[in-house]
């Protein structure tokens, strides 16, 4: 049975594009844009996880957490931009499971979700990704050719993690810009040209490129 996942977020677009990620892994999704539309699907419908973001309208994070302890031991993580220590502090001590800050990899952000699950389903975390000789370790946050670990700046190891999880697909470069620079990045897409030649860089004795496609965008292929 697929395990259903609430969303509160008042961002459509974000929501709408964590959505369709984790509908793609098989999840049930149900979506909340405000606290108190939070708080009362909750009251209707039982879920496996809930991404919660902090600054909500009606009712914040931190409200809508503490009413979801009253009764329940759901799995909770906070998605926001906001990096105070004393935040972070107030939603752990509020019950929340764990943080993930604006903007985000999605596939960072299942991947947390994926070990949170496993913790609290008492099974093994799900730790590496393999394909063709390229190895994901997602608990040291790093990439492996052939057992030799890549030298990967943090925004470049969630890009090439991100092939991963989707290998021989094509994005354009604005899919990725919104993916990992945001909706509100005031620079151009030749930041993802850049990013891009210094995974190639990187890789360069992996099996797996990154290949372009003229007009259309990047693809990770990947040779067994």
């Amino acid at each position: 049975m697929a395990m259903h996942l609430l969303i509160v977020e008042d961002d459509r677009a974000l929501r709408e594009t964590i959505a369709d990620y984790f509908g793609s892994k098989g999840w049930q999704i149900t979506e909340a844009a405000n606290g108190e539309e939070a708080l009362e699907t909750i009251r209707t419908a039982a879920f496996q996880l809930i991404l919660l973001d902090v600054m909500l309208p009606k009712l914040n994070g931190f409200t809508v957490c503490r009413r979801i302890r009253e009764d329940s031991d759901v799995p909770v993580i906070f998605i926001t931009a906001r990096v105070m220590e004393e935040d972070e502090l107030n939603g752990y001590s509020l019950g929340a499971d764990n943080y993930v800050t604006k903007p985000f990899s999605l596939p960072v952000l299942y991947a947390k979700a994926m070990s949170l699950m496993s913790r609290v389903r008492g099974e093994a975390p799900f730790q590496t990704l393999r394909r063709g000789d390229l190895v994901a370790d997602f608990r040291m946050r790093r990439i492996l050719v052939q057992g030799t670990p890549l030298p990967l700046a943090p925004r470049e190891y969630e890009i090439l993690l991100f092939f991963m999880e989707n290998p021989n697909r094509i994005y354009s470069r604005e899919q990725l810009l919104i993916r990992f620079w945001g909706y509100e990045f005031e620079g151009n897409e030749r930041v993802v040209d850049n990013h891009i030649k210094m995974l190639r860089k990187a890789m360069e004795h992996s099996s797996c490129s990154i290949r372009t496609f003229r007009k259309s965008g990047y693809c990770l292929e990947v040779t067994e």
